[in-house]
């Protein structure tokens, strides 16, 4: 840290993502990628022909790629934003919605960036205790007069609340924005995207980072009423106007001809899951009922750290948070199901050496 930096800034609790390590090759499911590639059509449409033109800035209104999120969704242009991944729409929004007077909350238990973008911009948020079950008390949320943020599916836990329970919350806050992050949501969560026709505070966000394998492109984007949009698009054209590089842009456009190939990769990732809530079940694991790619699961024969660490050891990353609250559980990403066997294999071993 050097002696320019702000004071504000020095303590700000930093977002970590997960590991990358490059000393092995790594079955990876600690990042919540997908473990499916691109469509054809996306590799086809990354052509030497559009690498050509990296010499043009891209569109800065992403009108072609509004077009087809627009006609997907049956909204208007007007309703869609486009964003470098769906975190900078959570960012654009603390700065947009939220201050030190305009207070936010949000979930204890849910994505980390919610808590960074708070510190950040100085905003004046709470954080929300999940219940006992780790699902999200609607009551917290009801008439706070306040920004709220949710996950839905929440993350890590997975689980999800229902459209109606979001619906009464947007109803209690109508002077407030509602932002619910849909980043998990076609893995088996209920969008409540619907709900934009009716409510002007509800902004919806989405990302390609997982239901359509595209985490390393950084596309994201929110559907919510005119206005709310044109707020986020002031924030844009006031920092980066051409926040989508060309090829992101071909690469979006494409995986929504191709939107098909995606949602049969979601449901095989579905079943995935369910097969493999039952190996955790038969290794006498628990975990939450997730909505989401992947599972939230402890063992009462080794904890959460410890088995972190010696999956690592044999090659295979899954996500452990520090947190008392939830430091006994890991996070698993699901992938195929080969590498779900393995992981399945070498926790067999890893419970056996254990339990001696």
């Amino acid at each position: 840290m050097s002696k320019y930096l702000i004071n504000r800034y020095k303590t700000l609790e930093v977002y970590v993502p997960g590991e990358q390590p490059k000393d092995m090759e790594y079955v990876k499911l600690n990042t919540n990628e997908s473990p499916f590639p691109p469509s054809k059509g996306v590799l086809d449409r990354i052509s030497s022909e559009e690498v050509s033109r990296l010499n043009l800035y891209p569109d800065p209104e992403c009108k072609k790629l509004k077009q087809k999120l627009a006609e997907l969704y049956n909204f208007n242009t007007e309703n869609i934003f486009i964003s470098n991944g769906s975190d900078e729409i959570l960012s654009f929004s603390f700065m947009a919605f939220c201050s030190e007077e305009v207070g936010a909350v949000f979930p204890n238990i849910s994505y980390g960036f919610y808590k960074v973008y708070g510190d950040l911009y100085d905003v004046d948020y709470k954080e929300m205790p999940l219940k006992k079950d780790f699902t999200i008390d609607i009551n917290d949320y009801l008439n706070v007069g306040k920004t709220v943020v949710i996950a839905n599916p929440n993350a890590p836990t997975g689980l999800s609340l229902s459209v109606d329970d979001i619906e009464k919350i947007v109803i209690s806050n109508p002077e407030n924005v509602v932002l619910i992050d849909e980043a998990y949501v076609d893995f088996g969560g209920n969008s409540c995207v619907e709900l934009v026709r009716k409510y002007d505070n509800l902004l919806v966000v989405r990302t390609y980072s997982k239901s359509r394998s595209m985490a390393g492109a950084r596309l994201g984007y929110a559907i919510g009423s005119k206005q709310l949009i044109e707020d986020l698009n002031r924030i844009k054209y006031s920092t980066n106007p051409y926040n989508i590089n060309r090829l992101t842009l071909a690469a979006g456009e494409a995986a929504i001809d191709d939107n098909d190939y995606y949602m049969s990769c979601c449901n095989e990732i579905v079943k995935i899951r369910e097969y493999s809530k039952k190996k955790l079940s038969d290794l006498g694991f628990e975990y939450l009922d997730s909505d989401t790619n992947f599972i939230f699961a402890k063992s009462s024969i080794i904890r959460g750290e410890e088995y972190y660490q010696k999956l690592k050891q044999n090659g295979v990353l899954v996500r452990h948070f520090s947190s008392p609250l939830i430091s006994d559980y890991v996070r698993i990403t699901i992938g195929t199901k080969e590498q779900m066997d393995m992981l399945f294999d070498i926790t067999e071993k890893i419970l056996q050496e254990v339990s001696l």
